[in-house]
């Protein structure tokens, strides 16, 4: 074993010095010059059948300590983590001091360490108020309302009706401010059902009356609180070519209509959606108050300094989910920042606080799995798992399921979700 010295840094960081003597490094020299000869003709001997002694004398031993640098230096690394049960992040910082023939192997690896909680929350003494969740019967007409749409059929118009209030027409659109065309404001099918809201007020009415083929330009405000700052509040100009008109037809909503989605009668479609509509406010119910509840948790402990390493990580994370959402909308991520009017940078500013809070909660659910003893059993990992596989069929998949690191990823998944049931027990009131 190399003789180790550790050195803590600021920022949470340690320095791992190695001196590896002559002694301890020969297996990696004499591995390393086997490798050279099956890489380098070396005349009288077959690939890799040349000796320590030969190599070094047609390559030189310089050569053999480079070669079996690497490999020296990642074992020794991992050895010395795995023996000081460190448990960092990132990759190491190696730097090489001393490497020359005849002497002892001289490197060092800063490492940064994942902090800890210095001191834990009592959760036994904090509260979070649960969410009440309940139904209207408002939002049980709008779901039906959502579902007859859905359901609604669309016939062609003749071309010489004009649109009603209570139809559907597709409109070439091209939008522009002060004579320009706004970014994003062209649509050569942009489907608009009158009978419902637009968001630009009086949009709805300059179409009504128009038939198939006509024109017909006008000029709106946009909304004060539009997202798009620069279009918010601002008259912009809008010129539309009617391209075809559809009456609605709904069907009624009666046992009948109910029967053809597989149930007995309009009333008890009416409850299933009653049903459904608690059990999502149920849940979205349950998301806030366990942010809330880890967030209290994470505000009221203390942390080890957070490194910047860990910080720059989970922000770029950050950056990837987002990108994954709006890519996921059919939208180019590029654009979408664009129009933030922020550069990526200035983003990843904005996410710097929302991430330091990510990671404090990370690391408190880790402080009470600790402080509690919280395990999960390989039984209840083993059965995760299987269950996993068995929604996949195949077997590339099914083998990543397996995996030593999933396998890893999901004991520490379920480790977090017992932590968070034993704090939703206590601090949801």
């Amino acid at each position: 074993m190399p003789d180790i010295k550790t050195e803590s840094l600021e920022k949470n960081q340690i320095k791992l010095t190695f001196t590896i003597t002559q002694e301890e490094a020969w297996p990696y020299l004499e591995e390393a010059a086997k490798r050279i000869s099956t890489q380098t003709q070396i005349a009288g001997f077959r690939p890799g059948h040349a000796g320590y002694e030969i190599v070094k004398a047609r390559v030189g031993e310089m050569k053999i300590l480079e070669e079996a640098l690497e490999p020296l230096v990642r074992k020794s690394y991992v050895a010395a983590i795995l023996s000081q049960n460190l448990d960092t992040v990132g990759s190491p910082k190696i730097d090489v001091e001393k490497l020359a023939p005849g002497n002892d192997i001289v490197f060092t690896a800063i490492v940064t360490r994942m902090p800890e909680v210095k001191s834990l929350a009592d959760f036994h003494k904090l509260s979070v108020t649960a969410k009440t969740t309940e139904v209207t019967e408002k939002e049980i007409e709008l779901a039906i309302r959502d579902l007859t749409r859905m359901q609604t059929k669309e016939v062609r118009a003749p071309q010489t009706d004009v649109a009603g209030d209570k139809d559907k027409v597709v409109i070439s659109m091209n939008m522009k401010r002060d004579g320009v065309p706004v970014e994003g404001g062209q649509s050569p099918n942009h489907g608009v059902y009158l009978a419902e809201d637009y968001y630009i007020p009086g949009f709805k009415k300059e179409l009504i009356g128009l038939k198939e083929g006509e024109e017909k330009t006008f000029t709106l405000p946009f909304p004060t609180e539009h997202p798009q700052k620069f279009l918010a509040g601002k008259d912009v100009e809008f010129d539309v070519v009617v391209k075809e008109l559809y009456r609605l037809e709904p069907p009624n909503m009666d046992d009948t209509f109910a029967q053809s989605l597989g149930m007995k009668t309009f009333e008890e479609m009416k409850s299933a959606i009653q049903k459904n509509l608690l059990t999502e406010k149920q849940q979205e119910a349950r998301v806030k108050e366990e942010k809330e509840m880890l967030e209290l948790l994470a505000n009221k402990s203390q942390f080890d300094e957070i490194p910047d390493l860990l910080l720059n990580e989970e922000i770029n994370k950050m950056i990837g989910e987002l990108k994954h959402s709006v890519e996921s909308q059919g939208l180019e991520f590029d654009t979408y920042v664009k129009n933030l009017k922020k550069t990526l940078a200035e983003l990843k500013l904005d996410f710097t606080p929302q991430a330091l809070m990510r990671i404090k909660v990370a690391i408190a659910i880790r402080g009470v799995a600790k402080q509690e003893n919280i395990e999960v059993k390989d039984s209840e990992l083993d059965e995760e798992l299987d269950r996993i596989a068995g929604e996949h069929e195949d077997k590339q998949t099914k083998e990543r399921v397996y995996s030593p690191e999933y396998r890893d990823y999901m004991e520490q998944i379920l480790k977090n979700r017992k932590v968070i049931e034993l704090l939703r027990g206590i601090m949801i009131k």
